[in-house]
């Protein structure tokens, strides 16, 4: 659970804010204009200290939800079929989940592994999934500070996620985004 201790702000309002920020491609002065004229009245340095601090803390939370991962892998599978072959960079996190993957398969019976294709420029459609972080991140202009910047990646990735049905499809996306925090 993230405590909202010492803030000024209801706790909705800060996550309405937050998540607005990470899914919507607006700046810090735009989002203070439009929450202005829903009558609340935050400066947008106020906005960029609470996504550095709550989006960071959301994305911490759905990492940890192993079920919801397991979930979304499972369903993956259901739809694609179990694959024969995977195409990946040099990430070791990579190898290693593939690697218990085939060591599960092997368990259940399945003679061949999954094969490891290592090819750094080769058309990878999860990698092109962070074409959308790009989309989102060129208007800012770059960041001042890593953390300010990792928070704020994090928090787009989890808006991201929500947006494509990764998580629990079906459920408003802002409700899903509120739920973490909780």
């Amino acid at each position: 659970m993230i405590s909202f201790k010492g803030a000024q702000y209801p706790r909705e309002v800060i996550l309405f804010t937050v998540f607005f920020y990470v899914r919507y491609g607006v700046s810090y002065r735009d989002l203070e204009e439009i929450m202005g004229e829903r009558d609340v009245s935050v400066d947008h340095t106020t906005l960029n200290r609470w996504v550095a601090r709550y989006s960071c803390a959301i994305a911490e939370a759905a990492r940890r939800n192993k079920p919801t991962a397991t979930k979304s892998l499972a369903r993956m599978m259901e739809i694609n079929g179990l694959p024969s072959k995977i195409v990946i960079g040099k990430s070791g996190a990579n190898t290693a989940g593939i690697k218990a993957i085939n060591r599960m398969l092997k368990g259940f019976g399945r003679p061949t592994p999954i094969e490891m294709v290592r090819r750094k420029y080769l058309n990878n459609i999860v990698e092109q999934d962070h074409r959308f972080i790009k989309r989102r991140t060129r208007p800012m202009l770059g960041f001042k500070v890593f953390a300010s910047a990792a928070a704020t990646l994090d928090g787009i990735e989890v808006a991201h996620m929500i947006r494509k049905g990764q998580l629990t499809p079906g459920i408003c996306p802002f409700r899903q985004f509120a739920e973490l925090a909780s």
